[in-house]
């Protein structure tokens, strides 16, 4: 037994409401459980609770037995003591206000098959552990909680991008640059690519934005791949423009021991993925002023298809030469970037300007990009759950990381069906 099953018993009034006695012998009705407190204080508060004949208004805490309240130093804290009702699983003793005024405690009668099943589903090894019943969930439940998961995601991603926008004194470009580098990163090399931009400030690329080679030889520059001498005559014209540039803005570049190559396929390395953000960067100014003007999904892609220049058609490396072959941004990178930096900016930028067409256009994105192809997709698949598109593969993968893989079924609608239902 824990108190997050006991709370959800309470919540969801999943209890035996008939003839409660609490310890202290007044009849109790229960006429709202409240609402649940994510912060600090008592579990619910603004609940109405009969006692005898007088109706209460005020605070619940949930136990698994009463002496828990002193396990939890609840007995000298003066925030408890509007508690009118304690709810326990077991009643092992009196608890009192820091006055000495006894609390009303009631003990939990509920189905012991609810527990049974809540225990199962967090037992389960299984990918998911409702894989075997979730087929069995009315669609239009399934439905209407992805759509919540797939605002909670954006609410999250949200987040981090407001934290960058504070660091940038409100500068949409620059934190939109940074944003934009990171995803450029994919998962492998997000980290050194953030940490590219942010050693690099979009101001220096801009005064220099009608060079490409000045362009590339700051990122490479900055990136750390400017280093060592190589016989290659591309090479050697980038970094004797990054020295140049590099004591003009009094630049100090990452290290290069960052950047990860192992396993990525030679399209995903990161100087071509440098060489395509440059690329983009010389193309475009102002690049998030004409995403916030653009309602066209077919015209923001026209933005994010780019080549590297003309030497990464046979290198994927600096010295190294290879077959031709252009290295241009491909259709699934062009719609990660979307997912991940466009659509969750508009999201921000909507509540900034407490404007709902950006959110609306947002949406709208997903629901027109094809789902993602990954591990966590394919399996969903697998368990004949529908991916129409990116509004529910996102919806998804906020499932799976942050619900299943966390356990957290009594959080989820879906699971709150299984373990109810009998």
């Amino acid at each position: 037994m824990n108190e997050a099953f006991l709370q959800h018993i309470w919540k969801y009034h999943l209890f035996d409401k008939t003839e409660l006695i609490a310890s202290t012998g007044e009849k109790i009705e229960i006429i709202n459980v409240g609402q649940k407190n994510i912060d600090a204080g008592p579990d619910f508060f603004n609940a109405k609770v009969k006692i005898n004949n007088t109706v209460w208004a005020g605070n619940v805490e949930v136990h698994i037995n009463s002496s828990d309240w002193l396990k939890h130093s609840h007995n000298t804290d003066k925030a408890y003591d509007n508690v009118i009702l304690h709810v326990v699983y077991n009643n092992d003793m009196q608890i009192t206000r820091t006055n000495g005024e006894a609390i009303p405690t009631i003990e939990l009668k509920f189905d012991k098959r609810i527990f049974d099943k809540y225990q199962d589903l967090i037992k389960n090894e299984q990918w998911v552990s409702c894989e075997d019943e979730i087929n069995n969930v009315d669609g239009f439940i399934i439905d209407f909680w992805l759509n919540s998961l797939l605002i909670e995601r954006l609410e999250s991603k949200s987040e981090y991008i407001l934290n960058n926008l504070y660091k940038n004194n409100n500068n949409w470009e620059e934190t939109f640059y940074q944003q934009l580098a990171k995803n450029f990163g994919t998962k492998i090399n997000q980290f050194p690519f953030e940490q590219l931009t942010k050693s690099l400030p979009l101001i220096y690329l801009a005064k220099h934005k009608n060079s490409l080679l000045q362009i590339e030889a700051l990122l490479f520059g900055q990136a750390g791949f400017l280093e060592i001498n190589i016989d290659d005559d591309y090479y050697n014209s980038l970094k004797k423009e990054y020295l140049f540039l590099k004591d003009k803005f009094k630049l100090k570049s990452i290290e290069k021991h960052l950047w990860k190559f192992l396993r990525l396929r030679p399209g995903n390395f990161p100087t071509i993925r440098i060489a395509q953000f440059a690329a983009l960067i010389y193309k475009s100014s102002s690049l998030f002023s004409k995403i916030i003007e653009t309602d066209d999904l077919i015209e923001i892609k026209k933005h994010f298809s780019v080549s590297a220049s003309e030497y990464w058609d046979t290198h994927y490396i600096f010295g190294k030469t290879t077959k031709k072959r252009k290295k241009r941004t491909g259709q699934i990178f062009i719609n990660s970037l979307i997912i991940n930096t466009i659509v969750p900016f508009l999201f921000v930028y909507s509540k900034s300007k407490d404007n709902e067409k950006y959110k609306i256009r947002a949406l709208k994105f997903l629901e027109q990009l094809p789902a993602e192809k990954n591990s966590i997709i394919s399996n969903w698949k697998l368990l004949k759950m529908p991916v129409p598109n990116a509004f529910y593969s996102q919806a998804l993968i906020q499932l799976k990381n942050e619900y299943c893989n966390k356990k957290k079924c009594l959080y989820c609608q879906i699971g709150n069906r299984i373990i109810v239902k009998k």
